[in-house]
């Protein structure tokens, strides 16, 4: 399975870190690419640098996550030549976790200014499986409005909403919440957490 994640700039860079790893794990061929924003929030936030030279990215995460260098593939942003551009080479599935309101409304609005939005333009049109993962609060109607438009066209909004039935303690486990989830609309298994009426 051919997987594409996206960072943005919207806080809550960790929720995009957790699915990497967990793609990975599953054995999933995942291409990461993050926007200007997206790479500064990262580092704020984790320490964890994802700009810079994109093999030398894939290399440090590749380490850090103890998983096959060849299973990763890290992609500039404006790298519109990436086969992630083209509806011939889509990857199976596109996650923007988290996704920011502006790359939303761009990709609402079928703009199509980087990589990121083109390859969601690319998973609409194509009837691909597109998941955003919005982090915002509150939303105002431009953002509600954006987001029943890309559910109408297809796409699956998880917002980062973690639950509180499996009484997690840390907050590693109300991240992995959110990541399961996802990991769910994707159709991949996990136990990141305890699931309703299960113990936990």
């Amino acid at each position: 399975m051919k997987i594409l994640l996206a960072i943005t700039g919207a806080s809550g860079a960790i929720y995009g870190l957790r699915l990497a790893e967990e793609l990975l794990k599953a054995g999933v061929n995942l291409t990461l690419t993050a926007s200007t924003s997206g790479i500064g929030v990262c580092q704020l936030e984790t320490g964890i640098k994802l700009g810079g030279d994109p093999a030398e990215v894939a290399h440090n995460l590749s380490n850090r996550w103890q998983t096959p260098l060849d299973h990763l593939n890290v992609r500039d942003i404006n790298d519109l030549w990436a086969a992630e551009a083209s509806g011939s080479a889509a990857p199976d599935a596109m996650i923007v976790a988290p996704c920011s309101m502006g790359t939303l409304g761009r990709i609402a609005a079928g703009i199509s200014g980087n990589l990121l939005e083109r390859a969601a333009d690319v998973m609409l049109k194509e009837s691909r499986t597109l998941i955003l993962v919005p982090r915002e609060t509150p939303l105002s109607a431009i953002h509600l409005e954006n987001m029943l438009k890309l559910c109408h066209a297809g796409a699956r909004l998880v917002p980062a909403m973690p639950a509180f039935y499996h009484q997690p303690q840390t907050m590693e486990a109300l991240v992995d919440f959110v990541v399961g989830k996802v990991l769910d609309q994707a159709g991949i298994s996990h136990n990141l957490f305890a699931r309703w009426g299960d113990t936990p």
